[in-house]
């Protein structure tokens, strides 16, 4: 079938001038969300969209059962502050999770905390909650629709009163208590012309560090750091684990580097008043400095300083010289130093990257020598919780296959075995029904990549079956195995494969791994995906025909550009809130922070670079006679401030003027915008398993899918 696409008007005058070289904007009007013309887009899309996706084939049959097993108790770990424990649990359905507390482990929980009773469809969510040391104080932030705009309020912790300090203009914050529950630390973006509401494009800079005392109005807060020399500049304190220092990291831009100031609390003459006497330990952008723990003035950091996979180093604030700073732990032959938390005083936990799983070993603090490896299953340690002044710790496994199993261990006793403490079971998911298995397999540059597949157990390899190819590839992060109900029910029942890349850009082997996904080198992402979907068609798990791609954000990008350069590799592709615009990303929001990923359109080298890839410079004109595109979903929603609707709205009037005008274009290429909605973080539960059953529905109609019992 052929598909009828609304019309949109292209303003064939809009043309900008990159270094001498002329490119046509038509759509430019898309940027403007507020325009009545935007707004009647959005609209014809939706109206176009959402009746295909509602009569998909499998939509009631996925939706209904999508819902029935998501239907199971999620728990996060427990954290203990002053004599009591707190954790999250979502009863299975609920919009939001709810915060609890308990005055031992094994003794009756009650609710702290439901930011269920904020909205009645769950779109107000719970983003950062922060108890103060002794547990006094509850500070938490609430954002609305998914927006990255959040504002902080307080409680008092053992009676749950409301107190009357609010907190405005926060975004991109850290919040830290200082030990006398005095005050937070939070950072906050001075007042804007027009709306803040998470529906704006305007670009977010000079962001500020400000402490709050606590009984008094935020127009009071005392300015402690700022940096008006430095508009993108952004920075977050931690408060030591002793409670003495505020150490200040400053990034500009997400690469994985910073600046470290400290203050010594201590020293100042009273109460803080005003900017704070910061001392610069490192100031310059030349690697990334952690906090881990602190023993008096004797600093513990995990850095990528000369160990692009990550080390463990010790500074003496009292010799901050360079030449006296020692290595704890080093940099290990292969694996990935992860995370790194002090528990019971003397002891380090710290997690390693070993081919995208996860290990988790316990060390000596004041040695950095290895005490003993913790149980652990192939998958992720989802979470952590622990503190330098309790004995105990808990950590969180998934994977694939595992919703969540948490283990608890206490090293205080004779014995500390980390034991079950708590685990889910998903009632209708058998897990011995599943297979996961990781496959190396060769890039165009004949680099090894990882990818996990999940499948039935004791799949023929007969070159039939669908595949869900899913990659993301930049910004250092790592995709490890996590729990997803929809990834199972398109195995179980669509009769799939689960494929995810490991593609270079992201951080599965530490920075040389990133770096070669970033910058002039982001090419190098678009083949690994690309050489991903050809190893599955080359080893007869599937074919061209039954491959559908995925991802969200940067891999949104990822799959607008591989469909660009392959469109005959892939028959279905589903972009999520993605990049699309390469030449304008760094004017909206928070967009400028992506220049150490991407580059910028402002540089006539990195223009040269981003002008070949960029999907929305790369679709076809009209009229088009190339070979057909697959089918595409593109998502986006009115309140992403991250990646703002424009890249989609911009991409979708193109992709459906150029390759939806030709005659031999079958697949419907589509846009879903939510409303209500943003980037993906808080998103309510009703709204995740709406979206999933759309993406999956979608893909199982224009893949000729059949629902199986």
């Amino acid at each position: 079938m052929s598909f009828k696409y609304p019309a949109a008007r292209r303003d064939e005058a809009q043309v900008d001038d990159y270094h001498g070289t002329k490119i046509c904007d038509p759509y430019a009007w898309l940027e403007d969300p507020d325009s009545e013309k935007t707004k009647a887009f959005v609209e014809e899309q939706n109206k176009l969209t959402m009746p295909f996706l509602e009569q998909c084939q499998v939509q009631a049959r996925f939706h209904q059962r999508l819902t029935e097993l998501y239907d199971y108790p999620k728990y996060s770990c427990p954290y203990k502050r002053g004599d009591r424990y707190f954790y999250f649990h979502n009863q299975g359905l609920q919009n939001q999770n709810v915060l609890y507390v308990q005055d031992a482990l094994d003794g009756p929980a009650t609710v702290f905390f439901d930011p269920n009773t904020l909205s009645e469809d769950g779109s107000i969510a719970l983003k950062m909650g922060r108890l103060s040391e002794e547990c006094e104080f509850f500070a938490y932030s609430l954002s609305t629709s998914g927006s990255d705009w959040e504002t902080v309020h307080f409680m008092k912790a053992d009676d749950l009163t409301q107190l009357p300090d609010v907190l405005e203009r926060v975004k991109f914050s850290c919040l830290a208590w200082t030990h006398d529950a005095r005050g937070v630390f939070y950072n906050c973006y001075p007042l804007q012309d027009g709306k803040a509401d998470g529906t704006e494009t305007t670009a977010n800079i000079n962001q500020k560090l400000y402490y709050h005392v606590m009984g008094t109005k935020q127009s009071q807060d005392i300015l402690v750091a700022e940096f008006p020399e430095h508009p993108k500049w952004q920075s977050a304190v931690t408060v030591t684990d002793d409670g003495r220092y505020a150490v200040l990291s400053i990034t500009e831009g997400c690469e994985p580097v910073n600046q470290l100031w400290y203050c010594d609390l201590q020293q100042l003459p009273g109460s803080i008043t005003g900017l704070l006497p910061w001392v610069k330990l490192v100031d310059n952008f030349d690697a990334q400095y952690s906090y881990v723990t602190n023993e008096g003035s004797m600093f513990t950091f995990h850095t990528n300083l000369d160990a692009p996979r990550y080390r463990l180093i010790n500074i003496d604030l009292q010799r901050p010289d360079r030449q006296h700073w020692n290595t704890l732990i080093p940099q290990h032959d292969k694996d990935v130093l992860g995370f790194v938390s002090c528990v019971n005083k003397r002891h380090l936990l710290v997690n390693y990257l070993k081919d995208v799983k996860d290990i988790l070993q316990l060390y000596e603090l004041s040695t950095g020598q290895k005490v003993r490896d913790l149980p652990l299953d192939v998958g992720t340690v989802a979470g952590v919780s622990c503190k330098k002044k309790h004995s105990d710790f808990f950590y969180k496994f998934t994977s694939f296959t595992t919703p969540g199993i948490i283990y608890h261990c206490d090293l205080s006793t004779e014995t500390p075995e980390p034991s079950v403490f708590r685990q889910v079971e998903v009632k209708g998911i058998n897990q011995d029904d599943y297979q996961t298995s990781q496959v190396f397999y060769p890039s165009k540059d004949g680099t090894k990549i990882p990818m996990f597949l999940v499948h039935a157990r004791g799949l023929k390899k007969d070159g039939t079956h669908p595949v869900f190819l899913y990659g993301y590839g930049g910004f250092e992060a790592s995709i490890q195995p996590y729990y997803k109900v929809a990834y199972l029910l398109f195995v179980r029942h669509l009769g799939g494969i689960l494929a995810v890349a490991n593609i270079r850009g992201g951080g599965e082997y530490g920075l040389t791994w990133h770096k070669a996904g970033t910058l002039g080198n982001k090419q190098t992402c678009f083949d690994d995906f690309q050489c991903a979907a050809e190893y599955l068609i080359q080893e007869k798990y599937s074919t061209a025909s039954r491959i559908a791609i995925n991802g969200a954000s940067n891999g949104g990008l990822l799959v607008a550009a591989c469909v660009n350069q392959r469109p005959d590799l892939f028959s279905c592709a589903v972009a999520e809130v993605g990049v699309m615009d390469m030449l304008k990303f760094h004017k909206f929001t928070i967009g400028h922070a992506w220049t150490t990923d991407y580059g910028c359109a402002d540089d006539p080298e990195q223009f040269q670079w981003l002008i070949k890839y960029s999907p929305l410079h790369n679709l076809p004109p009209a009229p088009y006679t190339g070979p057909p595109y697959p089918a595409i979903l593109l998502l986006t929603a009115d309140h992403d401030d991250r990646v703002v609707p424009l890249h989609t709205l911009k991409y979708c009037a193109t992709l459906q003027h150029g390759a939806g005008s030709s005659p031999t274009q079958r697949q419907p290429l589509m846009v879903r915008v939510d409303t209500r909605s943003g980037h993906g973080a808080g998103k309510p539960t009703a709204k995740t398993i709406l979206e999933d059953t759309h993406i999956f529905a979608f893909i199982a109609e224009t893949l000729g899918l059949s629902w199986r019992e």
